[in-house]
């Protein structure tokens, strides 16, 4: 039985500490990193992969996502568990399944069904590590996608209300720190784990900044529904890109950010700060058509998923679209490529144990060829 559950991994580059290693071993078993070494010899009955050379990375691990092939948050439970199965097979370990402006019924049952998958996780699945709320404490003037009927100035009190006070399934939320009331609801989600993520907002430069005094730890979608960089008025993203407290996440598809919007940030933010995300709506992975997002019509031509008066509506990016965008779209080396697609990702929302390859780590990995090339997933 250990045997059949268990497979050694040899002769791959293995990227660990920052770094691609030659001579490593690694062990998995029952979808876990159970070792790692130069040289691990196989147990008795244990089945042997031989890499050939392949580059071997730690699953990917997705922040911000609403949607997977058909498959929405905002459906529910049995949604949100075929997303995870279903971005497992994508390469992805863990993700947030990300939800948008609804009702305080809808999004009550949401945030308890993110609970329920948390509790009860899928096998060979990516993992659901909460909810991100892209919504309702969000600023009309730059609404994107979001419907605007639902938004709300932040409390405590009404968050509390949203989660119908479950609030260990929350673990991001996206608002605007220009509301009445952001401070205090910034500083309390912060007290309570959860991490504030700046965005959908018409807030200064300067705002930014003081949010991050508040505690809030991120941007969301750095660009993307919000103020704009000019040489006066630097906006949201002059704050994001010049705070280092702040992660930056951006959407790397080539239609959401000009190159060179994503390249100022990757030079501003580095292998450090820098943090890819897809937002995927519910056509990633599906053919061109016509899709839903938050209850709106959706049109979907190309790369590009747009409401019918023309606003972006989220991406059918895939990570390892982004991942592969970032080494031959926007110059990036695969070791800093790797970080902005795992390591990063994780850090930022404070995940521990995914994001990279060690003794612990759950599985997927994810196996490339020459050129880095998607040749599938391991574990």
């Amino acid at each position: 039985m250990r045997g059949a559950l268990t497979v050694l991994l040899r002769n791959g580059l293995f990227f660990a500490d920052g770094h691609f290693w030659e001579n490593l071993c690694v062990r998995l078993e029952n979808g876990r990193v159970t070792a790692m070494g130069e040289g691990l010899a196989p147990l008795d009955g244990e089945a042997v992969i031989d890499l050939q050379g392949d580059f071997v990375l730690p699953g990917f691990v997705d922040a911000h996502i609403h949607a997977f092939r058909g498959h929405d948050t905002m459906q529910g439970e049995d949604a949100i568990r075929q997303m995870a199965r279903e971005l497992y097979q994508e390469g992805v370990a863990a993700f947030l399944p990300t939800t948008m402006s609804a009702s305080v019924e809808d999004t009550r049952r949401v945030i308890a069904a993110v609970r329920r998958v948390m509790d009860t996780p899928e096998q060979h699945a990516a993992r659901g590590l909460g909810a991100h709320m892209e919504a309702p404490f969000l600023s009309p003037e730059k609404a994107g996608a979001q419907r605007k009927e639902f938004f709300l100035h932040p409390s405590w009190e009404a968050f509390l209300d949203l989660t119908d006070g479950n609030i260990q399934a929350v673990r991001v939320i996206t608002m605007a720190p220009e509301l009445s009331g952001a401070e205090a609801f910034i500083r309390k989600a912060a007290e309570n784990g959860i991490h504030v993520s700046i965005g959908h907002t018409a807030a200064t430069d300067e705002q930014v900044h003081q949010a991050a005094d508040w505690g809030a730890t991120r941007v969301t979608h750095t660009y993307n529904a919000q103020t704009p960089f000019t040489h006066r008025a630097p906006g949201v993203p002059g704050a994001a890109l010049t705070d280092d407290r702040l992660f930056a996440e951006f959407i790397g598809d080539g239609v959401h950010l000009h190159d060179d919007a994503v390249k100022v940030l990757l030079r501003c933010k580095g292998a450090c700060k820098a943090v890819a995300i897809t937002d995927s709506m519910e056509a990633a992975g599906l053919p061109d058509g016509e899709y839903a997002l938050g209850g709106q019509a959706v049109t979907v031509r190309g790369h590009e998923a747009r409401l019918h008066d023309g606003t972006l509506a989220g991406s059918v990016l895939l990570m390892r679209q982004a991942f592969q965008n970032l080494m031959a779209r926007y110059g990036q080396t695969p070791e800093k490529a790797v970080r902005i697609c795992t390591e990063n990702p994780a850090r930022s929302i404070g995940a521990s144990g995914f994001g990279t390859i060690c003794v612990g780590a759950g599985a997927p990995l994810t196996r490339w060829g020459k050129d880095f090339a998607w040749k599938g997933i391991l574990g």
